[in-house]
């Protein structure tokens, strides 16, 4: 059967704004091919432009690049737990409390990208790892309710969010 794209009763609706941002075919290569487009959008930035901001508190370019990465993370983590039939409640994060600690305007835009290379290429590596008993094991994170296969699509869905407003937000000002 493999990962296949998670049905209505296995997620909470929570989660159903990813869920369905996320494109239709084979979800691995659809994860592999947002690094190659993450990657197309920011390898020809300048330091500069990875701090552009679009407005006053929002985030720069280098702080949703490291958004991206630790929740990329958060997210394989609840897979392996949940796929693995730990039915501990997971909780959610903060992620504005983690974009302040984090400091990504510390690093390096080549830095943030190939640490979300790393992080994609880690879930890649755990999502075909799991089986089909895996990926239906139940679970719960940030109180809601759902299976290990949404979580890739989750990922999906995410960054698909974040790159549309890369494209509609960020880069229109930085041409």
């Amino acid at each position: 059967m493999g990962l296949t794209r998670p049905l209505q009763g296995e997620y909470a609706e929570g989660y159903a704004t990813y869920l369905a941002a996320a494109p239709e075919g084979d979800p691995l290569k659809l994860l592999q091919a947002q690094v190659e487009e993450l990657s197309a959008l920011y390898s020809g930035l300048s330091e500069a432009q990875g701090a552009y901001r679009y407005a006053p508190g929002k985030w720069s370019l280098k702080d949703l690049l490291q958004h991206l990465s630790d929740s990329e993370r958060i997210f394989a983590y609840r897979c392996l737990r949940i796929g693995r039939g730990d039915a501990t409640p997971l909780p959610g994060f903060d992620e504005n409390a983690f974009a302040i600690s984090a400091k990504a305007e510390e690093r390096s835009t080549a830095d943030l990208l190939a640490d979300f290379r790393s992080a994609r290429g880690a879930s890649l590596e755990l999502f075909r790892s799991l089986s089909d008993k895996a990926w239906a094991q139940q679970g719960t994170s940030n109180g809601r309710n759902l299976t290990a296969r949404c979580v890739p699509y989750i990922c999906l869905g995410h960054a698909a969010h974040h790159i549309a407003v890369i494209r509609e937000r960020y880069l229109p000002s930085l041409k």
